[in-house]
């Protein structure tokens, strides 16, 4: 055996792979289909409790997202505790208070309309962090666009919420709350970012399209109007269709 660490490395690599293909077509249709019918859920939560080892399945997904320099600078924290919900919610309407007033007036009562959260509702509550030290400032991948950890993290909450879809369970994203009040609720240390927060538990129904869609906060934009070829800005119409498969 080569005494070479760079060599023993290549040989590893080589015995790690294996054929890729792709999916059959009813494998890809339940991958489109969580994709699809994902929706941001707030008030459709049932009280049933997740099992734990249906979160594990839905955090070990998570843990399976890409990271930029294999970094995995994601950590979750699972809050069940109705006091701390409460805290969290007080954060909440502060922060809806406080979002309210920066809209325009006339839209201010449809905004009141709105269910934005299911903190109590949902029987589990998850904060997902960033450790933005993890592996040191200089990772892999991070020289040049430092904030690679903070997306990197975003790809594990999207790997949750499509396996949590694929549980029959409902995830809602908790985003009108400041930061560090929630860090102080939660105890998070300094260095640690707080991603996101989540509302989660079983739903039995749920909305065909995005909620805010249905009720008319906003529309899905046209994705022939998101592409580009080559330069921003440049758009060859004739090459663009939309297929769902």
């Amino acid at each position: 055996m080569s005494a070479d660490p760079r060599h023993n490395a290549a040989e590893d690599a080589e015995e790690a792979m294996a054929p890729a293909g792709a999916f059959t077509p009813a494998e890809r249709a339940a991958v489109y289909r969580a994709i699809y019918e994902r929706r941001d859920v707030r008030n459709e939560f049932l009280p049933d409790e997740v099992p734990r080892e249906v979160v594990m399945r839905v955090l070990d997904a998570a843990h399976h997202a890409p990271s930029v320099g294999f970094m995995q600078p994601w950590n979750f924290i699972l809050v069940r505790d109705k006091a701390i919900r409460q805290e969290v919610r007080a954060a909440f309407e502060r922060g809806a208070k406080a979002e309210e007033a920066l809209l325009a007036k006339e839209r201010r009562a449809h905004y009141r309309s709105l269910k934005l959260e299911g903190i109590l509702k949902a029987p589990l509550n998850i904060c997902v962090t960033c450790d933005r030290a993890r592996h040191g400032a200089a990772g892999l991948g991070r020289t040049q666009q430092p904030d690679t950890d903070i997306l990197s993290t975003a790809c594990a909450i999207q790997n949750l919420w499509l396996a949590a879809r694929a549980e029959g369970v409902g995830v809602g994203w908790v985003s009108i709350m400041r930061e560090e009040e929630l860090k102080a609720i939660l105890g998070v240390p300094e260095g640690v970012a707080i991603v996101a927060y989540l509302c989660v538990g079983y739903i039995d129904r749920t909305y065909v399209r995005p909620e805010l869609e249905v009720k008319r906060w906003a529309r899905r934009l046209a994705l022939e109007d998101l592409v580009f070829d080559d330069l921003w800005g440049v758009r060859d119409a004739a090459r663009l269709t939309t297929t769902k498969p």
